[in-house]
């Protein structure tokens, strides 16, 4: 991973401008005693869940973290308070949500296939129809071929995503995770977490928010668009905090260890007052994406050899007409060789630069040598790229999933345009190959550790 990745930003858009999907309007938990006393849970709390957010809930052991979550799915009824969905009371309605739980909760006596379709079972839909959508989840999660399989049969990694597709089966609204990974071993708990954001960010899932609670803090700000802190006795929010960092997050990141090193303050000095953000050192703000300047690898290395023959340099206004091209028309590539550290523009003559000299001299394989460190030392997209099908364990990824960053950036034809540009570059450097009838990228076997 890497500090410059995956921005997705349409995950994380503003609280403000979201769709509110659940509200907790002072929802408390208390349990009343013999002697008149009451015994508080959860102190009145006011909680949101957006469209577009995986949410994080944090806090120590016996804070009340499982019993909000149970009060915001309904499976239990607050003390005082409401939950609202879509804006109106919870009461009487079903809310389209699912659980995954610690325990796998795996009917043993059914295969796969079978506990798979089990909700859909309770749910009354026909045999045929919940057999297409049991195995199509299957398919989603990665267990094609164990569809007959039992769950002795399978190791805790793959019960899990058993409990994955079960909930994912009913294709529900908010997927609701109850500390999930945290009865698997270290690796199996990491590679789940990257497939499920891999299925969240692809929107290869049925959800429109994820609400996972967890008392590992690295975890919630691996996966986290907004993290919650509860303090306990009773539960109560300390601390509800956007999280801004590029995705794939790095743990070296020092805005990730400055992060997380935030957050155990909150949790150890359960005295102390926080704000309820971040502070500002702990924001990162989300990096502007350079603009590509539309030129092919073939223009810029035709206009770095002209330059050769030139002494190295010239005036751009003669060179133009010299080639009989418009300005305009020249502008992108010379832009593009700039931006690449290959010439240097000033006061409108144009000349070559040392690293542009010896790529002009080069032959083809020195040349791809030398653009791709061009392309990864300047280009903040290409870097993007690179380290995000670095951190996938198949080196693979769809287009959209970068398409996505410009998305928030340019308009729709221009981020088109952008990430093609990005892919010439990538493909001729081969940081990366792309296959336009898939869509995807995939890393090139030079460029992997």
């Amino acid at each position: 991973m890497a500090e410059l990745a995956q921005e997705v930003a349409q995950q994380n858009a503003s609280v403000a401008a979201s769709e509110a999907i659940i509200e907790a309007r002072a929802v408390e938990k208390f349990y009343a005693q013999p002697d008149g006393r009451r015994i508080q849970v959860i102190a009145p709390t006011d909680l949101t869940i957006y469209a577009g957010q995986i949410l994080a809930l944090l806090g120590p052991s016996g804070s009340g973290k499982s019993t909000l979550l149970r009060m915001l799915t309904g499976l239990v009824t607050p003390s005082a308070g409401e939950v609202r969905w879509h804006g109106r009371p919870l009461d009487g309605q079903r809310p389209n949500v699912a659980v995954v739980f610690q325990s796998f909760a795996l009917f043993p006596w059914l295969t796969v296939l079978e506990n798979v379709e089990a909700p859909l079972r309770a749910r009354g839909v026909g045999a045929i129809e919940r057999r297409k959508r049991a195995l199509r989840i299957l398919d989603t999660v990665g267990l094609d071929g164990f569809e007959t399989a039992y769950p002795k049969e399978l190791s805790g990694g793959m019960k899990q995503r058993v409990g994955v597709a079960r909930a994912l089966v009913v294709e529900p609204e908010v997927l609701f995770m109850d500390e999930p990974f945290s009865a698997l071993d270290v690796l199996t708990a990491e590679n789940l977490r990257g497939e499920l954001l891999e299925l969240w960010l692809g929107r290869k899932m049925p959800t429109r928010a994820i609400f996972i609670v967890t008392h590992n803090i690295e975890e919630a700000v691996l996966l986290a668009d907004r993290v919650i802190v509860l303090g306990r006795n009773p539960a109560r929010i300390r601390a509800d905090l956007r999280v801004e960092l590029v995705r794939p997050r790095s743990r070296k990141a020092e805005e990730f260890t400055a992060l997380v090193d935030y957050i155990y303050k909150v949790l150890t000095q359960p005295d102390a007052t926080f704000k309820t953000e971040a502070p500002a050192t702990m924001e990162t703000a989300k990096p502007k994406p350079v603009m590509l300047p539309h030129a092919r690898p073939g223009g810029i290395a035709g206009l770095l050899e002209i330059l050769l023959d030139r002494d190295g340099r010239d005036d751009l206004y003669h060179l133009a007409d010299e080639l009989v091209m418009e300005v305009d028309d020249l502008l992108p590539i010379v832009e593009a060789a700039q931006l690449l550290g290959l010439v240097r523009v000033h006061e409108g003559d144009i000349e070559i630069t040392p690293q542009g000299r010896a790529f002009a001299e080069a032959d083809i394989l020195s040349r791809k040598r030398i653009f791709r460190e061009a392309d990864l030392a300047h280009v903040p997209l290409l870097r993007q790229i690179e380290h995000a099908l670095r951190a996938k364990s198949d080196h693979t990824l769809p287009d959209d999933f970068f398409r996505d960053i410009l998305d928030e950036h340019f308009s729709e034809e221009e981020a088109q345009r952008q990430l093609m540009t990005a892919i010439h570059w990538g493909r001729y450097a081969e940081i990366f190959d792309y296959d336009a009838q898939s869509g995807r990228l995939f890393l090139t076997e030079q460029t992997e550790p």
